[in-house]
């Protein structure tokens, strides 16, 4: 089965990569998660962890059990990177190259397929700097997976913006994994 870094970002929908994580694992891939320090804030590493069996990588610190870099390690065993949710501030450091954290180090460096799911406010995601970034990112290789077009938001608007269904990703990663 493949190698697949879950990036998970600072989103009320963190909560859902629980859920894709144990998925992923009882289909047999091997699942690396990567979160952004915002993301720890509504969800823990230690829940992720016990559900990848792998250990969690938060900051540049996690990582000194080994000669190696960890984020460059897993940059180099990835079959594919999904990051579910995408913040919009996430979207921004991948689409301008920067790297302030494991996860966007860990794009920077990977060959692999990137797939990203959107998740934020609907007028975050309609803002013409995120619009920008999502074109440049598409440019640049990665394939998009919603946001989804109308619902309910956790911010109380009603729209699009809320993060693609669960199943629906792990359709499109399999989907993903069959092509390679």
């Amino acid at each position: 089965m493949a190698t697949i870094i879950l990036g998970i970002t600072g989103s009320i929908a963190a909560y859902k990569a629980a859920d894709i994580t144990s998925q992923l694992v009882k289909a047999g891939h091997e699942v690396n998660v990567v979160m952004t320090k915002s993301a720890t804030e509504f969800i823990t590493p230690l829940t992720l962890q016990v559900l990848s069996r792998n250990p969690v990588l938060v900051t540049l610190e996690d990582e000194k059990q080994a000669w190696k870099p960890g984020h460059i390690d897993l940059a180099d065993r990835a079959d594919l990177m999904v990051v579910a949710p995408t913040s919009a501030n996430t979207l921004g450091n991948l689409a301008n190259g920067l790297a302030p954290d494991p996860l966007c180090s860990i794009y920077l460096a990977t060959k692999a397929k990137v797939l990203i799911v959107p998740a934020m406010n609907g007028k975050m995601w309609d803002h013409v700097a995120t619009q920008r970034n999502v074109k440049q990112l598409q440019k640049d290789g990665c394939e998009f997976l919603g946001p989804e077009a109308e619902g309910m938001l956790a911010c109380g608007y009603e729209g699009k913006g809320r993060m693609w269904a669960v199943e629906g990703i792990l359709e499109h990663v399999s989907a993903l994994i069959d092509c390679n």
